[in-house]
């Protein structure tokens, strides 16, 4: 069987046409299969209109979290919930189309891959947004610890060793593309053009972006780390030089005029220091979050079709 995990928030305009659009893809070429949707904690009425439409397409299961966990735990529970063989990724605003999963599904069964990731050739939408994600993907390119990442997001399919193996690593930060592309197995690629929005606007502001690239680079590579050791080595190189000569002025007899310069070497260190503080800071804020040992999410209920009351 496939499963086909889609988290949802506050997307009650974009259902409808998520759910046709899904099932009539998924038609052309499987006859067994689940479509999970996990509604994130939704204020609006996306939760109703899952579960109408799950009274016509019983393959319809609806994960409703207790709140609004975030995206990436609302992927977690999801796979978690999939009984699938194979189990799909998409986002719910349909700039993933679902038509891909048609050739997802063909290179897993035919050529024998463990993941097909979506790989995008390009971007439609809004032209600021594109370009910061170009910059995380091509920062994230030369600083990870992990390669043949760029481009690549959420949108996928998996066998079920491979969705295991993910499950087993239970961190509470989680960045499940670079988690997906830890793991091994023989992966793959699909490459497509990622649409515009056709309703609404992103759920995934800025900051929050923002965010989960901050979570990518601090899982996945020692650039942080190793960032604040060169700013501390040149500042030391830059003003051991500058004491030397210092010394030698002294001793040639003539006074440094002004505070310009003693100045700015404070405010220089100053500022090494506090990039180093806010870096170290991130690594125990995320050490602190695995120790709480806290759960991803909570589920308020599980809609599985057959008893719903």
């Amino acid at each position: 069987m496939l499963s086909i995990v889609i988290p949802i928030y506050n997307e009650v305009g974009l259902i409808d046409n998520l759910v046709k659009r899904t099932v009539s893809a998924l038609e052309t070429f499987v006859t067994e299969y689940e479509l999970i949707f996990v509604d994130d904690g939704s204020e609006d009425k996306s939760l109703q209109s899952l579960i109408n439409w799950q009274k016509e397409y019983p393959c319809i299961k609806i994960l409703s979290l207790s709140k609004n966990f975030g995206h990436q735990a609302a992927f977690t529970a999801g796979l978690e919930y999939a009984s699938g063989e194979i189990v799909g990724m998409m986002d719910g605003d349909l700039q993933d189309p679902p038509e891909l999963f048609k050739e997802m599904y063909r290179k897993i069964q035919e050529e024998n891959f463990d993941i097909i990731s979506g790989k995008r050739s390009g971007r439609k939408g809004k032209s600021s947004r594109n370009f910061y994600t170009f910059l995380f993907h091509l920062l994230f390119k030369n600083v990870a610890v992990i390669q043949n990442m760029e481009n690549t997001g959420n949108f996928s399919m998996m066998k079920r060793e491979a969705v295991d193996a993910i499950l087993k690593m239970k961190e509470k930060v989680r960045y499940l593309p670079g988690l997906r592309a830890f793991i091994g197995f023989k992966q793959g690629y699909v490459e497509y053009i990622r649409e515009e929005r056709i309703e609404g606007d992103p759920k995934m502001s800025l900051s929050k972006l923002f965010i989960l690239a901050a979570d990518a680079i601090f899982s996945f590579s020692r650039f942080p780390i190793r960032l604040t050791l060169s700013l501390g080595l040149i500042g030391t190189i830059v003003f051991m030089c500058a004491g030397i000569y210092v010394l030698v002025a002294k001793m040639a007899g003539f006074a440094i005029i002004g505070w310009s310069s003693t100045l700015l070497s404070i405010y220089f260190l100053g500022s090494i220091q506090l990039v180093s503080l806010g870096v170290v800071g991130e690594y125990v804020y995320r050490i602190y979050k695995e120790s709480q040992n806290r759960p991803l999410y909570f589920v308020k209920k599980f809609y599985d079709g057959k008893n719903n009351e």
